[in-house]
């Protein structure tokens, strides 16, 4: 996945979810965060971060906010934060035979149930469902979702659990939008029962996978797999 027209910036505020006031260039603008999360941790005053600029005319914002650098004790970690990215990465990486075949077919946003999975797969004979979770919330090596309570990723999570039941493969897939985390784990101290559900999920066969992501300023790309930690 890669970025048209990017340019860095330094972060001053974020008044709302939808919206940062960006210094580029010795001017302030107001951008899209294209994240509507907390990331707190991220966005903090005076960081770097880095903005694809829009091709649409019409829009009231000129930018989107789609990656910051995180300074850690390990040195600069370089984080996409862009939402709605992570199902493209999963894409790419599914089509080139990461976990099926080159040749399976892949469907988008498939309504099963009283959920919208975000892949169903037919490879062959398997019949698999994949739920895919962006990560950007990162201490020291370690990945975690979801950085803020998600009943919706309970529920999709629950729903994959019967679709094992019904005879079909399922999948968790946590798309680490950074390089260079040692595992991913569920955020217990946000979200415990989103953990919860996780752990009992994966005892029932939901197979819970994790890639991480060759990051830069414009471009994002699955890099291999990570180890999960229930």
């Amino acid at each position: 996945m890669k970025y048209d027209r990017v340019v860095s910036g330094r972060f001053i505020e974020r008044p709302n979810r939808f919206i940062a006031r960006v210094e580029i260039d010795g001017r302030i603008e107001t951008v899209h965060v294209k994240n509507t999360g907390r990331c707190r941790e991220l966005l903090v005053p005076g960081c770097t971060v880095y903005l694809a600029e829009s091709d649409n005319p019409a829009r009231k914002t000129k930018y989107d906010l789609v990656a910051v650098e995180k300074v850690t004790d390990r040195g600069v970690l370089m984080i996409n934060m862009d939402s709605q990215v992570p199902n493209d990465v999963a894409e790419e990486w599914l089509k080139g035979g990461g976990l099926f075949s080159r040749e399976a077919k892949l469907r988008r946003e498939v309504k099963w149930g009283d959920s919208r999975f975000d892949f169903y797969i037919e490879d062959g004979d398997r019949r698999a469902f994949l739920e895919v979770k962006g990560v950007t919330l990162e201490n020291d090596g370690v990945a975690m979702f979801p950085d803020a309570p998600t009943e919706r990723g309970v529920k999709h999570i629950r729903e994959l659990t019967r679709a094992v039941d019904l005879g079909y493969e399922a999948y968790v897939l946590f798309v680490v939008q950074m390089k260079g985390v040692r595992e991913v784990r569920p955020n217990d101290a946000t979200h415990p029962e989103f953990g919860e559900a996780l752990r009992t999920a994966a005892r029932l066969g939901v197979n819970v996978l994790a890639v991480e992501c060759c990051v830069t300023p414009d471009s994002i790309a699955a890099d291999g797999t990570v180890r999960v930690e229930l």
